[in-house]
C-alpha cells in the first residue's frame, strides 16, 4: 500500500541526506515484521534477516527482493561507498558494505526514513498475505482466519463484540485482480468476496468457537445471497492461513451435514487479502443504524 512521506523522509528519501545513528524510528526494533518502499509499498527487507550491527542504523545482510533495488558509485565524504536506492520509485535507502554476517557477508545499512515497518501482527491485514509463511515457525500470541458471511460491515460488528477476537479488517479476498476497489468487487467480475480478516487469542476463543460464530451469523446453505445482498461477492467463504485449521473447518461442515443442512461454504487456502478502503473499515461504529443484514443483539452460545 501506498502512503505519504513526511517532510524529513523526502529529504532522505529523495534527498539523499543521511539519519543521525541511533536516533531514528527502527535502529533498535527487534519485532518481527516486514520493512517496505514508503512509497510504493513493496517488500524491501525482513525482520528475519536483520541484525545488530552496532552502527545506529537498521542493518540486513540481504534483500527481500535483490531485483527491487539498484546501486551506484558514491564518492562522497572523500571516501568510496556503494548507495542502495530502491529501483521502481528512485529512493535513497543507504549503503552496502562487504562486511555482513555469514552467509552473505553483506551489511545493507539503510536508514529507517526511507522504510516503512509492517508489524507481523499486521502483515495479512496490509495486503501482504503471500509472507505471511516467512513468519509461520514464529510463535506469536494470536491466530487469525479470513472469513465471508454477506456484506462485511455486518460481520465485522458482530466479531468485534466476541471475546477473545483482537482485531477485524474487512477486504476483498478469492478473486484474481490486484488491489480491486469495492465499486470492482461490486460488479460481481472480479471474484472476491467480501470478507473480514478476524484475528483471535486462542487462549480465549478457539476456532471452533470462531467457526460456530461464523455459522451461527449467515445461511452457509445460501448460494451468492445472504440477507438482501445478492451476487458472488456476498458467498460464504472460508479462507483458512494455516493447515491445521482445515480439519477444524472440515469438522464443522460435517456437524452441519449431520444436522441435515448442504453447506455451499467455499473453503480455500488464502492465496490473497487486500484491505477494503478506509471509510468501510468499523462501517456501523462511524455510522450507527447503518445497513447490517445480522441482528448484532443474538450471540452465538456454543
Amino acid at each position: 500500500m501506498r502512503s505519504s512521506l513526511s517532510e524529513w523522509q523526502k529529504r532522505v528519501f529523495y534527498g539523499g541526506e543521511t539519519e543521525a545513528p541511533f536516533e531514528n524510528a527502527y535502529w533498535n526494533n527487534k519485532h518481527p515484521g516486514l520493512y517496505v518502499d514508503p512509497v510504493s509499498g513493496e517488500v524491501l527487507f525482513s525482520s528475519l534477516d536483520k541484525f545488530d550491527s552496532g552502527t545506529g542504523w537498521p542493518s540486513f545482510s540481504k534483500p527481500v527482493h535483490p531485483e527491487l533495488l539498484e546501486y551506484r558509485e558514491d564518492f562522497s565524504l572523500g571516501m568510496h561507498r556503494v548507495e542502495v536506492r530502491t529501483r521502481h520509485t528512485k529512493g535513497h535507502l543507504g549503503h552496502v558494505f562487504e562486511d555482513g554476517p555469514p552467509p552473505t557477508g553483506m551489511r545493507f545499512c539503510i536508514n529507517s526514513a526511507s522504510l516503512r515497518f509492517i508489524p507481523v501482527e499486521d502483515v495479512v491485514s496490509e495486503g501482504y498475505v503471500e509472507y505471511w509463511p516467512l513468519f509461520s515457525f514464529l510463535s506469536l500470541p494470536f491466530e487469525q482466519i479470513i472469513l465471508g458471511a454477506g456484506c462485511f460491515w455486518g460481520v465485522e460488528a458482530y466479531f468485534k463484540q466476541v471475546d477473545g477476537v483482537l482485531a477485524t479488517t474487512v477486504g476483498y479476498s478469492g478473486g484474481e485482480p490486484m488491489w480491486p476497489s469495492y465499486e470492482d468487487v461490486c460488479t460481481g467480475e472480479t471474484g472476491h468476496v467480501e470478507t473480514v480478516l478476524v484475528r483471535f487469542d486462542p487462549k480465549v476463543l478457539s476456532l471452533e468457537s470462531v467457526l460456530g460464530h461464523f455459522f451461527f451469523i449467515h445461511d452457509p446453505e445460501s448460494e451468492n445471497r445472504q440477507g438482501s445482498d445478492v451476487g458472488s461477492q456476498y458467498r460464504s467463504a472460508i479462507f483458512y492461513l494455516e493447515e491445521d485449521q482445515l480439519p477444524v473447518v472440515e469438522r464443522w461442515l460435517e456437524r452441519l451435514r449431520r444436522e441435515g443442512k448442504q453447506p455451499v461454504t467455499e473453503v480455500s487456502p488464502v492465496k490473497n487479502f487486500y484491505p477494503a478502503e478506509e471509510y468501510h473499515q468499523d462501517y456501523l461504529d462511524k455510522n450507527p443504524g447503518g445497513y447490517c443484514h445480522i441482528n448484532l443483539g443474538r450471540k452465538w452460545k456454543g
